[in-house]
């Protein structure tokens, strides 16, 4: 066994059995009475309270507060760990055949009440995403492992056209999910500035010999975020959109990744935002249109004569 599978190993004797002496615990995996003693000083130096009692009947015990929760994790701790990797799971998690063996590691080294707790949880406890088509879960894991490492990569990308294939070096500074895709922050070496690429759209990967040093302020998720969302460094551009409409439609608009940002008030029928032109003449329009008669615009009136516009050439389209 490794050496953490061991030191997991020493933790559940002296849980189950109390106390063991070092010659038993070597005799019981089958390794050496040397290597239990630099084992368990490796515990104890982890923060796990393991007791020498010393006498014709001493041995290694553990303080009686922590047989409550083996493996450092208490029975709540354990549920959120397991409950977590169903939505690591769901969302293409890169790593899964790693998450399953620690998830399957961590139900083997628990107790028999507390396991059958954890299954109860388990049971009704499901997560369900929009299927992600193509995971490349070599590409995530090698970004992962470049981001980690500050290594730079080299790949060839699609770009958003869709026909269009060019070469790029690439300096990944985060890996992000954001509505069932998973994006690489990283400076291009080509551009010369930070960008974000879909990982769908990687077609090869490979690691450089070269390596960068990442900016130790960064935020990959700040970065993106600040790259979809309305500049309002100058409030004085951004125009106010006021809906009325159903408290439930009202609800849902407000909870809009985009809108949820951008808004100002609200009260139960009515809610103001504010935005900028381009967002609000070649987004928001289709948005607003999918809630049908359960909102109404009130201002700005180019945003409701752009819905008119969208609409009668929608109703000419399906008339021939």
């Amino acid at each position: 066994m490794s050496k953490s599978d061991n030191m997991l190993s020493i933790l559940w004797l002296l849980k189950s059995r109390k106390q063991m002496t070092a010659k038993q615990i070597a005799e019981e995996l089958e390794i050496s009475i040397r290597t239990v003693y630099r084992y368990i000083d490796s515990l104890c130096a982890s923060g796990v309270p393991i007791v020498a009692d010393s006498g014709h009947n001493g041995g290694y015990r553990l303080l009686e507060h922590f047989h409550e929760a083996p493996l450092f994790f208490d029975l709540e701790e354990q549920k959120a760990l397991i409950h977590a990797a169903k939505y690591a799971k769901e969302a293409g998690y890169p790593f899964g055949d790693a998450l399953e063996a620690a998830v399957s590691k961590l139900k083997f080294y628990t107790n028999e009440e507390q396991l059958e707790k954890i299954n109860r949880h388990s049971i009704g406890f499901d997560v369900i995403h929009s299927p992600i088509h193509t995971p490349k879960t070599r590409t995530l894991q090698l970004l992962e492992e470049a981001v980690a490492n500050e290594t730079t990569l080299s790949i060839e990308y699609i770009k958003g056209n869709g026909k269009e294939q060019s070469s790029r070096e690439l300096d990944p500074y985060g890996l992000l999910f954001w509505k069932n895709k998973w994006y690489a922050i990283a400076f291009c070496h080509l551009r010369n500035e930070i960008r974000s690429f879909r990982v769908d759209r990687i077609i090869t990967i490979e690691v450089t010999d070269l390596t960068f040093e990442r900016p130790s302020e960064f935020s990959a998720r700040r970065f993106f975020m600040n790259s979809i969302l309305p500049n309002i460094q100058d409030p004085a551009e951004l125009i106010s959109v006021r809906i009325q409409g159903q408290t439930s439609a009202i609800d849902s608009l407000c909870e809009h990744w985009l809108l949820g940002h951008v808004l100002i008030e609200r009260s139960v029928h009515d809610v103001h935002f504010k935005l900028d032109r381009d967002l609000i003449s070649f987004y928001l329009p289709y948005l607003i249109l999918s809630y049908g008669k359960s909102i109404q615009v009130k201002e700005p009136i180019f945003l409701k004569e752009r819905l008119i516009s969208i609409t009668m050439d929608l109703n000419n389209f399906y008339q021939k």
